[in-house]
C-alpha cells in the first residue's frame, strides 16, 4: 500500500471528508505509475471505435432510401461514436494515447478531420485551459465563459442580456455547439497571430473534411449527406459541450485569483466526478472522470477506471449522477464571498443584499 493509499485508509476510518485530506501534489505524484500508453490497447481502442462508426455512417447512407426516419434513429450511436473519436483526438493532444509523440499527432491529427477540429489548434488552446483552470485572472482559453458576481453587476445592460443569452441551455447546448464545430473551427480563432503552423492545422482539416464530404456528396447526394451528417456531428457536439460544462460548472467548483491559484488544487477540486452508467463510460472515453484527468492528463482514459480502484476515495470527490447535471444548468456566476457558483436569481440577491 502506498503512502497516499495508507492516508485515504485514514480518512475512511475517520469517516472525514477526503476533500479536505487530499494532498494534490502527492497524489500526482502517484499516479504518474499509470501515464503509461499501451499501443496495443490504443490500437484496439481506436479500431474498435473508428471501424463502427464508419458502418454505422454507411448504414445511415443506405437507410435513407428506405426512410429518413429509419436512418435518423441510428443518428445517437453514431453520434456518440463520433464524440468518442473526439475523445481519443483528445488524449493524444496530451501525449496520453499511444507511446510516441508523432503517434499521437498523426492519430489525432486524422480524428480531426472526423471530429471538425484542427487538431494542432485544438492540443494549444486545451494546454492552456488545462493549465489556467480556476485561475479567474485566466479565463477564455477552451472553457465555458465564467463572470463573477461582482463583474456582472458591474457590467452594462448589453452585456448581462448577452451573458444571459450565452449562458442559457438552448444556447449552451444547441445554438454554441453547432457555432463552434461547423463555423468557428473553420479558422485558428484565438491563435491567429500564434503562427503558421495553425493556420495550416485549420486549412488542412477543411480540405480533407471537404475532399470527404464531396466524394459522399457524389455518391449519395447532398441532401443525403447532409442529412446524416448533421445530426451526427450535433449529437456528438451537444454531448461533448455538455460533459465539458458538468466537468467544472458545479456549485461549490474551484476558483481564485491568480495570487491564490494553485494548478493542482484546482485540477483535482475544480474538476468533477461524473459517475455514468457504464455504456455511457465507454462512449465517453471516461472523460467523466475529470478530476483525475485534470490532475494527471498523461494518464491515457482507458486507464483512468483503474485510478478509481486503486484509490477509492476519489470516486466520492465532486461525484455527480446525469440526474444531478440538470441543477447545475442554472448555476452561471462565481460569487467570490461564498466561494460557490449561484444562479441568476441568488445573484440578484446577494447584490440588493450588500449594503
Amino acid at each position: 500500500m502506498t503512502r497516499l493509499q495508507e492516508k485515504f485508509a485514514g480518512v475512511a476510518d475517520a469517516k472525514s471528508s477526503p476533500t479536505a485530506q487530499l494532498e494534490p501534489r502527492q497524489l500526482m505524484r502517484e499516479l504518474a505509475a499509470f501515464k503509461t500508453p499501451k499501443i496495443s490497447r490504443g490500437s484496439w481502442e481506436l479500431a474498435s471505435t473508428l471501424l463502427p462508426f464508419v458502418a454505422m455512417f454507411a448504414v445511415m447512407l443506405f437507410a435513407i432510401d428506405a426512410g429518413y426516419y429509419l436512418a435518423l434513429a441510428l443518428a445517437p450511436v453514431t453520434g456518440l461514436l463520433l464524440l468518442r473519436l473526439f475523445i481519443i483526438q483528445h488524449d493524444c493532444g496530451h501525449g496520453a494515447f499511444l507511446p510516441g509523440r508523432k503517434s499521437n499527432d498523426w492519430v489525432g491529427r486524422a480524428m480531426g478531420v472526423l471530429t471538425l477540429t484542427p487538431y494542432d489548434c485544438w492540443a494549444r488552446s486545451h494546454a492552456i485551459h488545462h493549465a489556467s483552470t480556476g485561475n479567474l485572472d485566466a479565463r477564455g482559453y477552451g472553457d465555458v465563459d465564467t463572470l463573477t458576481v461582482q463583474e456582472y453587476a458591474g457590467s452594462p445592460r448589453l452585456k448581462r442580456w448577452f451573458y444571459r443569452f450565452y449562458r442559457s441551455p438552448a444556447v449552451l447546448l444547441g445554438l454554441g455547439p453547432a457555432y463552434l464545430f461547423l463555423l468557428r473551427h473553420r479558422l485558428p480563432i484565438g491563435l491567429m497571430k500564434a503562427g503558421w503552423i495553425y493556420w495550416i492545422a485549420a486549412m488542412a482539416t477543411n480540405l480533407v473534411t471537404a475532399l470527404i464530404l464531396a466524394a459522399l456528396i457524389y455518391a449519395f447526394s447532398f441532401a443525403s449527406v447532409a442529412l446524416v451528417f448533421l445530426p451526427v456531428l450535433l449529437t456528438a457536439a451537444s454531448t461533448g459541450v455538455w460533459l465539458f460544462y458538468v466537468q467544472h460548472q458545479f456549485e461549490h467548483g474551484h476558483w481564485d485569483k491568480d495570487a491564490e491559484w494553485s494548478f493542482h488544487d484546482a485540477a483535482l477540486m475544480g474538476s468533477s466526478h461524473l459517475e455514468l452508467p457504464a455504456v455511457l463510460r465507454w462512449f465517453t472515453g471516461n472523460i467523466g472522470i475529470h478530476h483525475v484527468h485534470h490532475l494527471a492528463s498523461r494518464v491515457p482514459f482507458y486507464r483512468l477506471p483503474e485510478v478509481l480502484r486503486t484509490f477509492p476515495e476519489l470516486r466520492e470527490l465532486n461525484r455527480f449522477t446525469i440526474h444531478d447535471t440538470f441543477a447545475m444548468m442554472r448555476l452561471a456566476l462565481w460569487d467570490e464571498g461564498q466561494r460557490r457558483l449561484v444562479s441568476f436569481r441568488e445573484a440578484k440577491q446577494l447584490v440588493r443584499a450588500k449594503p
